[in-house]
């Protein structure tokens, strides 16, 4: 399995002038995008995969300037984030190769693709809705 890397990430966050910090935040907050400013701060407390998922979850609220939570579009952008990290992080290949080992095992299944459980449910939330449509 071929995973975009943590450097990969903070190599994309320097092309786009984005400085990257760990700080002290609440145990409710992961990371934060401040379009303003040009900065995403990750919790100091994060492991490597959780750090992972969370600098590729700002990436993408970076790449649209997303206005944040507490707006009005907080909602969608948030939606639209989530998916595009799911899509950006698990490849449809390697999550067959892993949903077949594993037997269906979020846990290592999870492990195994460096995400989250958050990200690879969301990933499989989006499957599900692509099988729908068709």
């Amino acid at each position: 399995m071929r995973a975009i890397g943590i450097e990969c990430l903070h190599a994309q966050a320097g092309e786009m002038g984005l400085a990257v910090e760990s700080t002290d935040l609440p145990r409710d907050i992961c990371g934060l995008y401040d379009d303003r400013h040009g900065l995403i701060l990750l919790a100091d407390w994060l492991n490597q995969r959780q750090r992972r998922c969370t600098l590729c979850h700002e990436l993408i609220h970076a790449r649209h300037h997303d206005p944040g939570c507490g707006t009005r579009y907080g909602i969608k952008c948030e939606r639209r984030c989530r998916r595009e990290t799911a899509l950006t992080l698990i490849s449809p290949v390697d999550y067959g190769m892993v949903e077949q080992v594993y037997e269906g095992n979020t846990w290592m299944m999870a492990v195994e693709l460096e995400v989250t459980q958050q990200v690879l449910g969301d990933f499989r939330q989006v499957m599900a809705e692509r099988v729908s449509i068709i």
